[in-house]
C-alpha cells in the first residue's frame, strides 16, 4: 500500500475522529514539499551552482528554480538580482513518491539520527528539516560527489496549528524524537 492510499483509507478517518472533523475534506493534508539550497559558496565559485542544480534535479526529478536576491547587502557582497539559492516545489504524484522515499530510505541513511524534534513544526503545522549534507538521499552516489553542501526539506500542510500538524506527520510515519520531559 502506498503512502497516499494509506493516507486516504486509514489516516484521514483517524484524524477526523481525533479532532472531531465531520467532513473528510477538512482533514489536514500535505499540500507541498519544497527542497532548497542556499548558495553562499556559489557567490565566489560558479561551479558550485552547477553542482547544486544537478543534485536538486537528481533528488527531486525536477529542474530547480534559481532564487535571486531582492536587495543588495554590502557586508555579504551580494548585489540585487544575484542568484543566492535554488528550490524545487513538489506536488501531486511526485510529492507522494518523494515522501515515501524520504521517510523509508533517507532517514534510515542519516548518520546518528535521533528523530525530528517537535520544535521543527511551526504554528501552522509545517515542518522544516535541514541536512548538513545531501548524501543520505538514495539518488546520490557518494563516489560521484565533488562538493558537499546543505539542503533543507520543508513539508507544508493544511493543518492550521501545531497539534494537528504533528498528528498528521506522526500518522504518515515521520520519526519524531521522544521527549525527555520530567
Amino acid at each position: 500500500m502506498t503512502l497516499k492510499e494509506l493516507y486516504k483509507t486509514k489516516i484521514v478517518p483517524d484524524l477526523a475522529k481525533e479532532f472531531g472533523i465531520k467532513n473528510s475534506s477538512a482533514a489536514p493534508k500535505i499540500s507541498s514539499v519544497t527542497l532548497s539550497v542556499g548558495l553562499s559558496h556559489g557567490l565566489k565559485d560558479p561551479k558550485f551552482i552547477e553542482v547544486a542544480e544537478s543534485v536538486l534535479s537528481r533528488i527531486s526529478g525536477q529542474r530547480p528554480v534559481k532564487t535571486k536576491s531582492k536587495q543588495s547587502i554590502s557586508n555579504f557582497k551580494i548585489r540585487k538580482g544575484m542568484v543566492v539559492g535554488m528550490r524545487v516545489t513538489l506536488r501531486g504524484k511526485r510529492m507522494w513518491d518523494f515522501l515515501e522515499k524520504f521517510l523509508h530510505v533517507t532517514f534510515a541513511r542519516v548518520r546518528d539520527f535521533r528523530g525530528i524534534s517537535t520544535k521543527h513544526v511551526d504554528a501552522r503545522g509545517n515542518v522544516s528539516i535541514g541536512f548538513r549534507e545531501f548524501l543520505p538521499f538514495p539518488e546520490i552516489r557518494p563516489d560521484e560527489v565533488e562538493r558537499v553542501h546543505g539542503l533543507e526539506v520543508t513539508v507544508a500542510t493544511t493543518a492550521g496549528d501545531t497539534a494537528k500538524g504533528i498528528a498528521l506527520l506522526k500518522a504518515l510515519g515521520f520519526p519524531f524524537a521522544k521527549s525527555n520531559s520530567k
